[in-house]
C-alpha cells in the first residue's frame, strides 16, 4: 500500500472515531463511506438495514465474495486525551446526554474496508466484491424487530449468491503484525434478556399475606436460574447465564408488585444456548404457578455463535503467510463474546480473523474501555488481508 492511500485511511479513521455514532443512527459515517466510494468509482446502495451501505465492484463473470466492516459505537465516555477524541453525546429519549465512542474499533474496520476497496479497484480478477458497512453490530437499540444489523443484512438477501465472506476485528491486546483465529464455533451465542415479575402491593408488617411479593419472587428466579448450569448441563461446556440488573419496590413497609431483572446468557453451543433459554421459561412458568405472580420474559438480543470455516481458512493460509509471516498467525481459543457477523457465517462459509493492534503503551486496555486505543499501523495489514483474501477466495 502506497503512503497517501494509508494516510488517507488514517484519516478517514480518525474522522469517524471523533464522530461516533451508535447503532442505527449511523448517518454521518456511511454518508462518510459513500462519499469515499464515489471516489473509488464503486456502485453502491443506501440504508440497507436501515443505515448501511453496499458496495458492488463487478469485473466480468464469476462468483461473489463478501467483505464486511461494522460502523456503530459505544454508549461509553472516551477518557484518552489524543486530538481526536470523541466528545460527542447522544440524547436519549429521557432528554439525558449520553456519551459516544468508538471503543470496539468499528473506526478502524471502516477505514479497512474501504482501503480493500481502494487495493481491489485497481486488481485484476473475475467475479464480483460486495462491500457491506453494517450498522448496530453491538445491540439490536430501538430496532421493533429486536434484530441487530448483520441479521437484517442476511434476511435481507445481501448473501444470496454469494460463495464466501469474510471480516475482520481490531484486537487492542495482540501486537500489531500478528492474526488470531479459532476454527468452528469461535464465538458464543448471545442473549440479553428481561424478566418482569408482577405481584400485588401490600403493607409489608401488617398485611403481608395479601400481596405477592415481586421482590421475594424475583429472587427465588435469580437462585433457581443460576443453578441451571451446574446442574443441568455437561460441565465442559462453555457458558454463563449472568444478571446484572435489578429494579423494583417503592418503600420499605410496602411490598413490592413490580420487579424488572436484565441479565445475559452466553454459550459455545447453540443448542446448549436453546436448552437453557427453554429451562429457564420452565422455570419462569413454574415459579409464576406457584406464586400467583405473572412473570414474562423478553430477549432483546439473540445472536447465534460464530462458525469459522476450514476450507475458506485453508484457502487462505498463503494469503495469511504473505501478509503477516507463517510465525504470526496465532491459533486461539474460543471465548464468550459475540458478534453479529454469525448471522452471515450461519449462511455462507466465512472466516472472522481478529488483527493485532496493540498500542505502544505500557499500559493497554480491551475492547469496549474507556482507554482503549487501537494502533493505527494495523490498518495496512488489515486492508491487505481483506483484498487479498477476496482475490484468493474468487480464484479457489
Amino acid at each position: 500500500m502506497n503512503k497517501e492511500l494509508v494516510e488517507n485511511l488514517v484519516r478517514i479513521r480518525r474522522q469517524i472515531h471523533a464522530n461516533p455514532e451508535i447503532g442505527y443512527q449511523e448517518t454521518e459515517t456511511a454518508a462518510l463511506v459513500c462519499k469515499e466510494l464515489d471516489k473509488l468509482g464503486i456502485p453502491y446502495r443506501e440504508h440497507i438495514a436501515k443505515t448501511g451501505v453496499v458496495g458492488l465492484l463487478k469485473k466480468g463473470e464469476g462468483p461473489c465474495i463478501v467483505l464486511r466492516a461494522d460502523m456503530d459505537a459505544l454508549p461509553i465516555k472516551e477518557e484518552n486525551d489524543f486530538s481526536f477524541k470523541s466528545t460527542k453525546k447522544m440524547k436519549a429519549a429521557s432528554g439525558v446526554e449520553i456519551p459516544l465512542m468508538h471503543a470496539c474499533g468499528h473506526d478502524v474496520h471502516t477505514a479497512m474496508l474501504l482501503g480493500a476497496a481502494a487495493l481491489l479497484k485497481d486488481s485484476d480478477f473475475k467475479g464480483s466484491v460486495k462491500f457491506i458497512f453494517q450498522p448496530s453490530e453491538e445491540d439490536v437499540y430501538d430496532d421493533p424487530e429486536h434484530k441487530s444489523g448483520g441479521q437484517h443484512i442476511v434476511e435481507a438477501g445481501e448473501l444470496e449468491n454469494v460463495k464466501a465472506a469474510l471480516a475482520l476485528h481490531v484486537h487492542p491486546l495482540l501486537p500489531v503484525g500478528k492474526v488470531a483465529y479459532k476454527l468452528g464455533q469461535a464465538l458464543a451465542c448471545s442473549g440479553y434478556f428481561k424478566i418482569e415479575v408482577k405481584g400485588k402491593m401490600a403493607h409489608a408488617a401488617i398485611a403481608p399475606h395479601l400481596g405477592i411479593d415481586a421482590v421475594l419472587i424475583a429472587s427465588q428466579l435469580i437462585q433457581t436460574i443460576s443453578a441451571l448450569v451446574p446442574k443441568y448441563i455437561f460441565p465442559s461446556e462453555a457458558i454463563v447465564i449472568a444478571f446484572t440488573k435489578i429494579h423494583g419496590g417503592v418503600a420499605p413497609n410496602v411490598i413490592a408488585d413490580n420487579v424488572l431483572i436484565e441479565g445475559t446468557i452466553r454459550a459455545l453451543d447453540l443448542n446448549v444456548f436453546n436448552e437453557v433459554k427453554a429451562r429457564m421459561e420452565k422455570v419462569i412458568q413454574g415459579t409464576a404457578l406457584a406464586s400467583g405472580a405473572t412473570i414474562s420474559i423478553d430477549y432483546n438480543l439473540n445472536y447465534p455463535s460464530l462458525l469459522n470455516d476450514k476450507n475458506v481458512h485453508n484457502d487462505l493460509s498463503g494469503v495469511l503467510s504473505d501478509v503477516f509471516g507463517a510465525g504470526n498467525i496465532v491459533p486461539v481459543d474460543a471465548i464468550l463474546g459475540s458478534e453479529d457477523f454469525a448471522f452471515y457465517t450461519r449462511k455462507v462459509p466465512s472466516m472472522f480473523y481478529f488483527l493485532g493492534a496493540q498500542d505502544v503503551a505500557e499500559q493497554c486496555y480491551f475492547l469496549h474501555h474507556p482507554k482503549v486505543v487501537f494502533n493505527e499501523v494495523c490498518i495496512p495489514y488489515g486492508s491487505k488481508l481483506l483484498a487479498e483474501g477476496a482475490l484468493k477466495l474468487l480464484k479457489e
